[in-house]
């Protein structure tokens, strides 16, 4: 079956150059549709492409998480390296020392010396894998740039601590405690 152009032809109706020109211009006008009316012929091409582009983007997002999972793990290996090497060993005794871990009190039997470099600050208590390691102090900066969650806080002076509001401890400064008070 000829197409109608064809049959135009053969009729004498068309010459050749007229429906070069008219296929021509049939072209330019759905070419002018589809970018004035902002919807495009959707081909096999296009959706293949926009498929690709999804799943670049999935890819991409799977290795970013990926890569964060792995970098944790490796702040997690160090981690445990440094307190491994630099964890204070032979440091039980017979006196305990107290401690705040979030809302309960725990204990460590330690020896003098490992109190008083409790007591100081010299050195600090992590927590880490369900014990607890003493390390020094030194190695605080490092500890925190791993894991700033393992580190048990140091404990604070008893005014800091006391419930007071600073206006109360503003107010209760006025009035002088006396020297010579005997009980």
């Amino acid at each position: 079956m000829a197409s109608l152009l064809d049959q135009m032809k053969k009729a004498g109706l068309v010459n050749e150059h007229k429906a070069k020109q008219a296929k021509k211009e049939k072209y330019q006008q759905t070419k002018k549709q589809r970018q004035q009316g902002g919807k495009s012929v959707t081909t096999t091409a296009d959706l293949a492409a926009e498929a690709a582009a999804q799943k670049a983007e999935k890819d991409r997002q799977l290795n970013l998480v990926r890569q964060q999972q792995q970098a944790e793990k490796a702040k997690q290996a160090e981690l445990k390296q440094i307190l491994s090497v630099h964890g204070l060993k032979h440091y039980s005794g017979e006196q305990t020392f107290n401690f705040v871990d979030g809302i309960q009190v725990k204990t460590l039997a330690v020896n003098d010396k490992t109190h008083a470099g409790l007591v100081a600050g010299a050195i600090r208590i992590v927590r880490w894998e369900g014990s607890y390691v003493l390390v020094a102090s030194e190695l605080t900066d490092k500890i925190n740039q791993r894991d700033d969650q393992v580190l048990i806080p140091l404990a604070t002076d008893a005014t800091a601590n006391d419930g007071l509001s600073d206006e109360d401890r503003d107010y209760y400064a006025k009035f002088a405690i006396p020297d010579d008070l005997v009980w």
